[in-house]
């Protein structure tokens, strides 16, 4: 039975009668890697993590095993008042899929490492990069209370980034900056006069970044939502 006393060979034991070729196959076809993959949906991850509940320690050895699914499980898992900047950038270099950065960007958030938002943005790798503006993209949802100067001082480094070309760093950096813009009506306005600006960028990749933006933060959607705010 899996319990919040269940050891990480357990738990990896217990994915292991859960796997799914099935979903292998339609897990690729969305662009997560499948290399170590059960086939096990993000849902009943959840499902499991409910039942193993929190445990710091041991979310490091399910993430050490490579296994997609303990590692997610990891992150559902794992404590944020405990995770340390150092683990995660341990993390952060074994990145290899959209899917792994988002969930553990929101990880991160939740344990307030904004700090380490400039320094991945700042590391080549594709992933690590990714990870700085679904983190950025994940604050301006989750931290409510934060101050909106925070949001907006990242607003720079969005548009330093919005000329990588590369699909997963282009597709994050749209996301920080609309929902940036979604925030609030103080927020809006300067995530609107950004992605105006990379709108009408000669580069190719800044352009498609703003011209999306600003599709969004001037439909009548988002338009009406932030009047009611």
């Amino acid at each position: 039975m899996i319990g919040p006393s269940a050891s990480a060979a357990e738990l990896i034991a217990h994915l292991k009668t859960l796997r799914s070729e099935k979903n292998v196959a339609g897990m690729a076809r969305f662009g997560i890697v499948t290399e170590g993959a059960l086939g096990i949906s993000n849902p009943d991850l959840q499902k499991v993590a409910r039942l193993a509940k929190k445990d710091h320690a041991r979310a490091h050895e399910l993430w050490r095993s490579g296994l997609r699914e303990a590692r997610m499980l990891a992150l559902y898992t794992a404590e944020p008042k405990k995770l340390t900047p150092a683990e995660a950038r341990r993390w952060a270099g074994d990145f290899n899929s959209w899917e792994i950065v988002d969930c553990a960007a929101d990880l991160f958030v939740e344990a307030r490492l904004d700090g380490l938002v400039a320094e991945f943005a700042d590391d080549e790798r594709e992933f690590v990069r990714r990870t700085a503006f679904a983190m950025i993209a994940g604050a301006a949802v989750h931290l409510k209370k934060e101050p909106d100067e925070t949001l907006l001082a990242w607003l720079p480094l969005i548009e330093a980034h919005s000329t990588d070309p590369r699909n997963f760093v282009r597709k994050a950096v749209n996301w920080a900056l609309r929902n940036i813009g979604k925030r609030n009506r103080a927020c809006h306005a300067p995530a609107l006069a950004l992605a105006e600006r990379l709108a009408a960028s000669p580069d190719k990749t800044a352009r498609w970044i703003g011209k999306d933006a600003v599709r969004e933060l001037t439909g009548e959607k988002v338009r009406t939502r932030l009047d009611r705010k």
